[in-house]
Protein backbone atom coordinates (compact mmCIF):
# COMPACT_ATOMS: atom_id res chain seq x y z
CA UNK A 1 0.00 0.00 0.00
CA UNK A 2 0.83 3.49 -0.86
CA UNK A 3 0.17 6.58 1.00
CA UNK A 4 -1.66 9.67 -0.53
CA UNK A 5 1.54 11.36 -0.18
CA UNK A 6 3.52 8.80 -1.97
CA UNK A 7 1.25 9.23 -4.44
CA UNK A 8 1.43 12.94 -4.64
CA UNK A 9 5.25 12.37 -5.20
CA UNK A 10 5.00 9.76 -7.91
CA UNK A 11 2.24 11.54 -9.78
CA UNK A 12 4.18 14.69 -9.60
CA UNK A 13 1.58 16.94 -7.84
CA UNK A 14 1.11 18.81 -4.48
CA UNK A 15 -0.34 17.00 -1.61
CA UNK A 16 -3.22 19.25 -1.47
CA UNK A 17 -4.42 18.50 -5.21
CA UNK A 18 -3.93 14.78 -4.23
CA UNK A 19 -6.75 15.62 -1.41
CA UNK A 20 -8.71 17.56 -3.69
CA UNK A 21 -9.12 15.49 -6.74
CA UNK A 22 -10.25 12.20 -4.32
CA UNK A 23 -6.76 10.47 -3.98
CA UNK A 24 -7.45 8.17 -1.11
CA UNK A 25 -5.31 8.48 1.87
CA UNK A 26 -3.95 4.10 0.76
CA UNK A 27 -3.59 3.43 -2.58
CA UNK A 28 -2.61 0.19 -3.94
CA UNK A 29 0.38 0.09 -6.48
CA UNK A 30 -1.68 -1.36 -9.15
CA UNK A 31 -4.40 1.44 -8.27
CA UNK A 32 -1.44 3.93 -8.58
CA UNK A 33 -0.06 2.20 -11.88
CA UNK A 34 -3.57 2.96 -13.82
CA UNK A 35 -3.66 6.72 -13.05
CA UNK A 36 -0.64 6.97 -14.17
CA UNK A 37 -1.53 4.94 -17.37
CA UNK A 38 -5.19 6.76 -17.96
CA UNK A 39 -4.52 10.07 -16.20
CA UNK A 40 -7.70 11.54 -15.34
CA UNK A 41 -8.62 15.33 -16.77
CA UNK A 42 -7.36 17.01 -14.17
CA UNK A 43 -3.72 15.76 -13.88
CA UNK A 44 -3.59 15.84 -17.73
CA UNK A 45 -4.51 19.65 -17.01
CA UNK A 46 -2.28 20.50 -14.73
CA UNK A 47 0.84 19.19 -16.15
CA UNK A 48 -0.23 20.89 -19.30
CA UNK A 49 -0.36 24.03 -17.13
CA UNK A 50 3.40 23.88 -15.75
CA UNK A 51 5.74 26.13 -17.08
CA UNK A 52 8.50 24.33 -15.85
CA UNK A 53 10.39 26.64 -13.65
CA UNK A 54 9.77 25.20 -10.40
CA UNK A 55 9.57 21.60 -9.44
CA UNK A 56 6.86 20.10 -7.23
CA UNK A 57 9.05 17.86 -5.25
CA UNK A 58 12.61 18.08 -5.13
CA UNK A 59 14.69 15.27 -3.31
CA UNK A 60 16.84 16.20 -0.06
CA UNK A 61 19.57 13.71 0.75
CA UNK A 62 22.30 14.51 3.51
CA UNK A 63 26.12 14.10 2.53
CA UNK A 64 26.96 12.34 5.78
CA UNK A 65 24.45 9.37 6.13
CA UNK A 66 22.72 9.23 2.73
CA UNK A 67 19.37 10.15 4.23
CA UNK A 68 17.32 11.29 1.96
CA UNK A 69 13.43 12.66 1.70
CA UNK A 70 11.36 14.02 -0.83
CA UNK A 71 9.81 17.56 0.46
CA UNK A 72 8.26 20.61 -1.70
CA UNK A 73 10.74 23.11 -2.17
CA UNK A 74 10.58 26.85 -0.70
CA UNK A 75 11.15 30.32 -2.45
CA UNK A 76 14.02 30.86 0.68
CA UNK A 77 15.98 27.86 0.15
CA UNK A 78 19.29 29.18 -1.23
CA UNK A 79 21.46 27.55 -3.15
CA UNK A 80 23.26 25.05 -1.55
CA UNK A 81 25.93 22.93 -2.62
CA UNK A 82 25.85 20.08 0.40
CA UNK A 83 22.56 19.19 2.59
CA UNK A 84 23.52 17.15 5.98
CA UNK A 85 21.15 16.30 8.78
CA UNK A 86 20.76 18.73 11.51
CA UNK A 87 22.69 16.56 14.00
CA UNK A 88 25.83 15.73 12.32
CA UNK A 89 29.07 17.93 13.00
CA UNK A 90 30.04 20.67 10.26
CA UNK A 91 33.47 18.94 9.89
CA UNK A 92 31.85 15.27 8.75
CA UNK A 93 30.85 17.26 5.73
CA UNK A 94 33.01 17.81 2.70
CA UNK A 95 35.35 21.11 2.97
CA UNK A 96 34.22 24.17 0.84
CA UNK A 97 36.54 24.57 -1.92
CA UNK A 98 39.77 26.70 -1.74
CA UNK A 99 39.12 30.19 -1.05
CA UNK A 100 35.50 30.31 -0.49
CA UNK A 101 33.77 30.58 3.06
CA UNK A 102 30.86 28.36 4.47
CA UNK A 103 27.72 29.28 5.70
CA UNK A 104 24.92 27.13 6.84
CA UNK A 105 21.36 27.69 6.32
CA UNK A 106 18.70 25.55 8.73
CA UNK A 107 15.38 24.62 8.11
CA UNK A 108 15.48 22.69 4.88
CA UNK A 109 13.18 19.89 4.29
CA UNK A 110 12.14 18.41 8.31
CA UNK A 111 15.93 17.90 9.18
CA UNK A 112 18.37 19.31 6.59
CA UNK A 113 20.93 21.82 6.95
CA UNK A 114 22.09 23.49 3.96
CA UNK A 115 25.89 24.24 3.21
CA UNK A 116 26.38 26.86 1.29
CA UNK A 117 30.34 27.98 -0.08
CA UNK A 118 30.37 31.45 -1.39
CA UNK A 119 33.82 33.43 -2.69
CA UNK A 120 34.20 36.13 0.50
Amino acid sequence: MLSRRDAAVRLDISLEMATRHGIPSHLSEAELTAIEQDPPAWLVQSRANRTGTRKVWVRLGCVVCGFAEEARPKKWWPDWDHLMCDYHEPYQAPDPVAGFTRHEVEGIGSRFVALVDTRP
